[in-house]
């Protein structure tokens, strides 16, 4: 399976900080955002990542993380020139796609107990529901009988308070569907149409992730605050970080021993560094 990470939109809600840099960039506690969305990725055992961006970010991402050889992974890097929708990625990465793939969003963090397991296990075509508060905000599935029965784009009045997080595993058959999707009143090309045709198919299936997990989308500066805080109380008590790459790199066993310490010499003056010499330690 390869991985999509689409780092690419306008981040209007978190203007101006945005009119000079992605949100993806912006940190998230200790580390940029898109550390996240990577690390949930190479946790479900995905090597071949491409990251879609915009021209503006694209050599800033390349700064941050290369090409993935010193993560033991391959990172490739497509643009999305102007945002119309989740689902243009997927004509983006048209050539990338081979079969199954996992598309997730740059700016979703999502964690639990529990979490690489279930990644793994999953089949395309799958997506991922999590409770929320305000359901209006989100697509919405509606579950009976432990199928799918309907799901709709941020509906006035919801049928259920199951929203569909911003991962999506799917297969080629997306392609095929986003080739003759046509733009919505907001002008783009929307993943929920691609997820009613699969649903059409009686393809579509589902996981919930319930109590033990966090998602939270970060769009907002609430939201982000929000998000901060989470993973600095966790690291904090547990002194274990959430989406570290180089250490999901080195316990997935892409990459060594000797590979996390030449990392960690280019990050010795912060905690940084010291956490990634702290976890060669203790093995």
């Amino acid at each position: 399976m390869k991985g999509i990470i689409l780092a690419g939109g306008l981040g209007t809600r978190l203007y101006p900080i945005t009119k000079i840099i992605t949100k993806q960039l912006l940190p998230i506690y200790d580390k940029p955002l898109i550390y996240y969305p990577l690390s949930v990725l190479m946790l479900a055992n995905i090597k071949d990542i491409l990251i879609i961006t915009d021209e503006h970010n694209l050599e800033k991402f390349k700064t941050l993380l290369n090409d993935g050889t010193h993560l033991g992974i391959k990172i490739s890097y497509a643009i999305q020139k102007e945002p119309r929708g989740i689902a243009e990625a997927i004509l983006i990465a048209k050539d990338f796609i081979e079969d199954d793939f996992a598309l997730l969003l740059g700016d979703n963090l999502l964690y639990g107990h529990g979490l690489p397991e279930i990644l793994r296990s999953t089949k395309s075509p799958t997506i991922f529901l999590y409770y929320v508060n305000d359901p209006r905000r989100y697509g919405i599935a509606q579950i009976r009988d432990g199928k799918i029965i309907s799901i709709e784009e941020k509906p006035e009045n919801p049928k259920s308070n199951l929203a569909i997080i911003g991962l999506y595993y799917l297969d080629k058959f997306a392609v095929e569907v986003a080739k003759n999707l046509k733009p919505s009143k907001r002008s783009e090309l929307e993943i929920i149409d691609v997820l009613k045709a699969y649903l059409n198919e009686n393809k579509l299936n589902y996981k919930i992730l319930g109590r033990g997990f966090t998602f939270i989308d970060c769009g907002t500066f609430d939201s982000m605050l929000e998000a901060s805080l989470f993973i600095s109380t966790i690291e904090k008590r547990q002194g274990l970080k959430i989406g570290c790459i180089e250490e999901v790199a080195y316990r997935m066993g892409f990459i060594n021993k000797e590979q996390v310490l030449e990392i960690a010499k280019n990050y010795k003056n912060s905690g940084y560094g010291e956490y990634l010499l702290k976890i060669l330690d203790e093995e």
